[in-house]
């Protein structure tokens, strides 16, 4: 077995500090931008779905049409566990460049399909079921897509600014969920009353392919991460079966961020897709306020992401995370309240409290999703970790919250189920989790 080459060497990334640098805001853009387009699509989808919910299901009770068109996502979701383990397998055998080359591919040509769709009555039952496949595939596909590029960005980032970095590709998905409400917003600004309904909505979904086939060009220009390089000896020493190494060698880091993202997963979701309807359908707020006042929320917290990525590489990543599920069981239910006067003011108010946990926890998540695995497994590891929690919890969330709402008339019943999360958080972290932030990313991790 011949000796691997330096990571510098081996990707041609010069040795000046500068360069270096050029090169992994290069890697960042190309990591994160299948990131903006998916959570693009998903942010999207949440606005949007209360407009397309008579477009495919029944009118006959409109509350049962949105939980219908909420629940294809929670469906779609439940399928992105065997997709991202399919796609990171791959990863870990062909690399994180190639594998991440055809994902974003495939979420703009099935984000575009959903906008070509036909309506509910003009095909009956085979609207919502054709919808429902494009979201599963979707799903799968979007199962690796958000672990490939966090550990792309991960194994390129110097050792001591990995959470700043990783907080990039962290906004990028905040970035995408701001694009597709202001998309949203301006949509129904713009193209009102029935031809909103019948045409209007469709065209956001359809912009989603010029954005993949830019993501595509970028990734095409980018080279592999240094570290897989030299984990794999340039390619030519990869595990032949990294889903089962993965689950026989790390299945405590496995659990243990299972453990740890639920409550992201439930915090998040709530928020950005689930939020804005409670506003606007049970407070009575106006559209465009719930989702412009859903939007300063999340304009906010973007610039200061990367602040708590730079807090979390001096401090480590277990007091961000303890300070993060504190903060939800304090904080959230307090936001609700001030957002129950019902007024733009206390909706902003109310989601401006809303983000101090959000602070804590959303890029510190990402950035454990890679540190806590070894590099010739990572990216099948953090996909099955990932997928197994996070990405279950974010499609089941709103469809829960809107059932929780219907059901007990209060959107505490919401809070009680975050809170569930944040307390399973706060002992998996408290009592289980590694400190990762100054470890060596080639080494495995076990929880102790």
């Amino acid at each position: 077995m011949s000796a691997a080459a330096p990571p510098t060497a081996a990707v041609g990334v010069p040795e000046d500090t500068a360069q270096k640098r050029k090169a992994i805001r290069r890697a960042i853009g190309a990591g994160s931008i299948g990131n903006f387009v998916e959570q693009f699509d998903y942010g999207l989808y949440g606005y949007m779905a209360p407009i397309m919910a008579p477009v495919f299901f029944p009118e006959t009770d409109k509350s049962v049409a949105v939980i219908s068109t909420y629940a294809i996502v929670a469906i779609s979701c439940l399928f992105r566990p065997l997709g991202g383990t399919l796609v990171g397998r791959w990863g870990d055998r062909v690399g994180r460049k190639k594998a991440l080359l055809y994902t974003i591919v495939f979420m703009g040509v099935t984000t575009a399909l959903i906008g070509l769709l036909p309506t509910y009555h003009a095909v009956g039952i085979l609207a919502p079921l054709l919808l429902l496949l494009l979201r599963v595939v979707q799903g799968m596909v979007s199962g690796g897509e958000y672990v490939g590029a966090v550990a792309f960005v991960v194994e390129w980032a110097e050792p001591n600014r990995r959470a700043y970095y990783t907080s990039f590709a962290s906004n990028s998905c905040f970035l995408g969920i701001l694009a597709g409400a202001g998309t949203a917003a301006l949509t129904s600004w713009l193209v009102q009353g029935p031809a909103l309904e019948s045409w209007g909505w469709r065209v956001p979904f359809i912009l989603a392919l010029p954005l993949s086939l830019v993501g595509m060009w970028l990734r095409r220009h980018i080279s592999e991460s240094p570290e897989f390089v030299r984990a794999t000896e340039n390619g030519a020493d990869v595990v032949k079966a990294p889903v089962r190494e993965a689950l026989r060698s790390q299945w405590r880091p496995i659990l243990v961020f299972c453990g740890a993202s639920i409550m992201l997963a439930i915090l998040s979701y709530t928020w950005v897709t689930f939020y804005p309807e409670y506003l606007t359908g049970t407070l009575g707020l106006p559209r465009w306020m719930g989702l412009a006042s859903n939007a300063i929320s999340v304009a906010v917290l973007i610039p200061l992401l990367p602040l708590a990525g730079i807090l979390s590489d001096r401090i480590g990543r277990k007091p961000m995370l303890i300070a993060g599920a504190v903060a939800c069981l304090v904080l959230v239910p307090l936001a609700f309240r001030v957002g129950e006067a019902g007024t733009f003011g206390a909706a902003v108010a109310s989601q401006l409290i809303y983000i101090i946990p959000e602070f804590f926890l959303t890029g510190i998540v990402t950035v454990c999703a890679a540190e806590l695995f070894a590099t010739r497994t990572r990216f099948s590891a953090s996909a099955i970790a990932y997928n197994s929690s996070f990405s279950v919890f974010m499609g089941i969330t709103p469809f829960v919250a809107a059932l929780l709402v219907n059901t007990f008339d209060t959107i505490y019943a919401v809070y009680a189920y975050l809170a569930a999360g944040a307390l399973l958080g706060l002992v998996v972290v408290t009592c289980f989790m590694t400190e990762t932030y100054r470890s060596q990313l080639g080494a495995d991790k076990f929880a102790r």
